[in-house]
């Protein structure tokens, strides 16, 4: 069975690329405690916009979806979900509250995650729930012309819940010892858990608020403000591309995850960015007007009313839907469209 030797990646020789990134997202995380000090109030309201699109892009990414108007209802109001897809938003807006809330009295162990799976699957009725995978699964892919190729093979069934305790074992000791740097570690664990894929559903969902947790233990709190999920959503590609790169070879332990940690890295470093950008609209008293049309400066192309939403997060929908139409009266913005489709865009 595959050994989980994070000795071998501690030693590993790593390239400027990749010591680059970790070296930004330790000067962006300074930042950021400084940030939070000066404007509290204000990028509290970022956490609620983060919960939100975190959940809608994770269960997304599976093609589990619901409407923009139900998933603010099933996230922000804790409605009851009306059917399967709603009732599995739930289940992941829960697991991220209590990772928000909890993250430090959280372990990484295989029991805790089989809990925070549980807790996935808690609005349905999943027999698995909470159970390491019981039939062997596979990662393929399918083609535009309808063919499906396996890409990868998890390990068996009964491999799975020893790999697991193994995996958190090695870990948390490392992480303990601190013999191996986190931003290193953490997407090593992640690709691992991917290439284990203990569960029958809900690996991706899993992996990603592994993620978050992970990142919050070590002190890395971006992703209560900006959502990685919506990062990892809107390039997915790229996330699968990486993570197949890295998987040739796991079986063996001849595999190279430098592919995943320099993805990973990169989109927490996007984010971190994305964090300062959105502090530098809320850092200084302006009026809704300047504010949306700071906001609108950092769009490039056609954006929506919900786009600069997010962007000015101490705005009421009314004070931004005011200065969107002055910025369209002036000639500064053009809007497209009507109802649900209306966009915008810059004319200078």
């Amino acid at each position: 069975m595959r050994e989980f030797n994070y000795s071998l990646i501690r030693d590993k020789k790593w390239d400027s690329d990749l010591l680059g990134l970790i070296a930004a997202i330790y000067k962006e995380a300074g930042k950021e405690e400084m940030y939070l000090k000066q404007k509290p109030e204000e990028l509290d309201k970022l956490v609620e916009i983060a919960k939100v699109q975190s959940t809608e892009a994770s269960n997304a990414i599976e093609g589990i979806v619901t409407t923009n108007t139900r998933i603010r209802q099933l996230v922000e109001e804790k409605t009851t979900p009306k059917n399967r897809d709603e009732q599995e938003i739930a289940g992941y807006r829960d697991v991220l509250s209590i990772i928000h809330e909890s993250f430090d009295a959280i372990p990484i162990t295989q029991n805790y995650i089989l809990q925070l799976h549980k807790i996935l699957y808690s609005h349905l009725n999943n027999p698995v729930a909470g159970k390491t995978k019981t039939v062997q699964n596979y990662i393929s892919a399918t083609y535009p012309d309808g063919h499906t190729q396996t890409l990868f093979t998890p390990l068996a069934p009964y491999e799975t819940p020893d790999a697991l305790d193994r995996l958190c074992e090695e870990y948390n000791r490392v992480i303990g010892n601190m013999e191996l740097e986190p931003l290193i570690a953490i997407p090593v664990f992640i690709h691992d858990f991917l290439c284990i894929h203990p569960f029958n559903d809900g690996n991706g969902r899993m992996s990603r608020l592994l993620t978050t947790l992970l990142l919050y233990r070590s002190g890395f709190y971006v992703g209560k403000y900006i959502s990685l999920e919506a990062k990892i959503a809107k390039n997915k590609d790229l996330y699968y591309d990486a993570l197949s790169a890295s998987q040739d070879g796991w079986h063996e332990g001849a595999d190279d995850p430098v592919p995943f940690i320099k993805y990973l890295l990169g989109t927490i470093l996007a984010a971190y960015r994305d964090f300062e950008d959105r502090f530098a609209l809320v850092e200084t008293k302006r009026s809704a007007l300047d504010t949306v049309r700071l906001a609108t400066q950092n769009k490039i192309g056609r954006f929506t009313k919900q786009d600069i939403r997010e962007l000015c997060p101490s705005l009421s929908v009314s004070s931004v839907e005011g200065a969107l139409r002055k910025l369209v009266v002036s000639g500064e913005l053009r809007r497209e469209g009507s109802g649900k489709n209306t966009c915008y865009y810059r004319t200078k």
